[in-house]
């Protein structure tokens, strides 16, 4: 298989039915990769696929479903002919909140889908890529190695993702199979809005960004340095720039950084802000259940 080119290429991307993931599943088809489009959401699914055309095929299946994702990667192969690219792009993110506060089934979720799913997806393709000398590809976030206010469970999760992708890259090395990771910033998604600028204290979450760090990209800007990485094979990417060299010097940066904001009364106030919103949100969901008597 040519290490450079995606034509003939025969790949599976998860989250394919909206952002990050429609977009790089539609980079694909355009450099002349066939794709299985895997997501929850049938309509979502039939909407990308029908944009695609004829070298896109839909498969509805969640992430976290061990036994549908095994499933889906089957399905996959036959519909494909083969299956040598897989690209674990699901992932979510929940309110802001903290560790005290969030709604404990929001935590699980996250790590349900955001590393537990990467596994679902990555596993049951795993003989099909080394046979193929094929590639995987994580997506992580520079969350995984910036201090979160309020977001420990996306944060957390995207640095198991990190970690996963290293142990993987060594097993599959001596294989003649590639691992990569992409590494993104602030991507202009539905999920990024909800949480950045619909939610009331989103605005000054992202606030404590500054620039380059703050610089958001698109889906489609994301896709293409995602699917560049998967062409060239490469072991990590990072965009936008300015997050490189925190990434670079992350190991001397950040005990300085965690300290600073420790001390911090803006973020100090932030969080107490971001804890009563939490405390009201999770008082306004148990109210809206039925009373089971």
């Amino acid at each position: 298989m040519s290490r450079h080119t995606l034509a003939d290429r025969h790949a599976l991307v998860t989250g394919a039915g909206r952002g990050i993931g429609a977009a790089v599943a539609t980079e694909l088809v355009r450099r002349g990769a066939q794709v299985a489009v895997v997501d929850r959401d049938p309509d979502a699914v039939a909407d990308t696929v029908a944009a695609l055309g004829p070298h896109a095929t839909g498969l509805v299946a969640d992430v976290r479903d061990r036994d549908a994702m095994a499933e889906a990667v089957t399905e996959a192969q036959r519909r494909l002919g083969g299956l040598d690219t897989v690209i674990a792009n699901a992932g979510i993110t929940p309110p802001p909140a903290s560790v005290r506060t969030i709604d404990p089934d929001d935590f699980q979720r996250v790590l349900d889908v955001n590393i537990t799913g990467v596994f679902n997806t990555v596993r049951p393709a795993l003989d099909s890529v080394i046979a193929s000398g094929g590639h995987v590809h994580l997506v992580a976030s520079a969350a995984s190695f910036a201090p979160g206010v309020g977001g420990a469970a996306y944060m957390m999760s995207k640095a198991a993702v990190e970690q996963f992708g290293r142990a993987l890259r060594l097993e599959l090395a001596g294989q003649g199979a590639t691992v990569g990771t992409t590494y993104f910033g602030v991507v202009d998604t539905d999920m990024a809005r909800e949480t950045l600028v619909d939610n009331p204290l989103g605005p000054r979450i992202n606030g404590l960004l500054k620039w380059p760090l703050s610089q958001q990209i698109t889906a489609e800007h994301a896709a293409r340095v995602l699917v560049d990485a998967v062409a060239r094979r490469k072991p990590r990417s990072i965009t936008p720039w300015g997050w490189a060299p925190y990434a670079a010097l992350r190991g001397l940066v950040n005990p300085v950084i965690d300290a600073s904001l420790s001390r911090s009364r803006t973020i100090h106030e932030l969080l107490r802000d971001v804890e009563q919103q939490n405390v009201e949100l999770n008082a306004s969901r148990r109210s809206a259940q039925p009373d089971p008597r």
